[in-house]
């Protein structure tokens, strides 16, 4: 596994360490292409069934990309750098629940790879922002994007035109972000919500995450429509067959994820 990104276990959670503190966790290649191919094992790690993704030391989360790859480069080196499979989109589109545990600055594409994770939670002392336009760019990894459909239009617009800082209390009342913690209670909280997740149907999860993924990219009607599809699907699997039988006799279902 590479130095820069750190794996451990707790159970069925696997939690991902974006180990480049002296960079306050910035994301360069190297970062991106471990997340990604850290991903693609763990979709096939039948004894993972949620992942966590936080950055190392307490300054930070993700402080955004490494603006030092960013000099030089030309509109076709970017356009090869940003080539697919990206990180983001690998996130959002990966099998199991992600969470980030954002401990400390959370900004540009640190921003934007926290949204692409399915719940977020956050110290008290989090920073939020994405402040691209500093630089004379905009995000350019989904926050135009995929933080309107978490906070609205007016919202987005204020922080990517802005490029400000909000807290960690501003991102929760606005919907950023799900939870906020202190600091000393942060990683347990967030655990204890892997582990409560990682306790049901690893198949069911699935399927829920792509109903509600879906809401990004349906029109109400068709999204409807799509989660009674996949509804009637789960009456087909074992695990609707062992939950329904598990609640009538008042005991805890024994999952099989099939």
């Amino acid at each position: 596994m590479s130095e820069v990104l750190l794996v451990e276990r707790d159970g069925r959670v696997a939690i991902l360490t974006i180990n480049r503190p002296d960079k306050l966790n910035a994301l360069n290649g190297e970062v991106r292409d471990a997340l990604v191919a850290t991903l693609d094992e763990l979709a096939c790690d039948d004894g993972v069934g949620v992942v966590v993704v936080t950055g190392a030391g307490e300054k930070a989360f993700v402080a955004g990309a490494d603006i030092a790859e960013f000099e030089g480069r030309s509109p076709f080196d970017q356009r090869h750098a940003m080539r697919s499979p990206r990180i983001f989109d690998a996130m959002a589109t990966f099998g199991k629940p992600v969470i980030a545990m954002i401990n400390g600055f959370c900004l540009g594409g640190g921003c934007e790879l926290a949204m692409s994770c399915d719940i977020r939670v956050a110290s008290e002392t989090a920073r939020f922002g994405q402040p691209e336009i500093n630089l004379g760019l905009i995000p350019g990894g989904g926050g135009t994007q995929r933080m309107p459909r978490l906070v609205g239009v007016g919202q987005t617009l204020r922080l990517v035109l802005s490029g400000e800082m909000i807290s960690a209390a501003e991102a929760r009342a606005i919907g950023l972000v799900e939870l906020v913690y202190a600091p000393g209670e942060l990683r347990a909280e967030t655990l204890k919500l892997a582990a409560k997740i990682a306790a049901k149907s690893p198949l069911t999860l699935r399927i829920a995450k792509e109903a509600a993924r879906a809401a990004e990219r349906l029109p109400l009607e068709d999204g409807i429509a799509y989660e009674r599809d996949l509804f009637c699907l789960a009456f087909s699997t074992e695990d609707k067959a062992e939950g329904v039988k598990a609640f009538l006799e008042k005991r805890p279902a024994e999952w099989k994820g099939r």
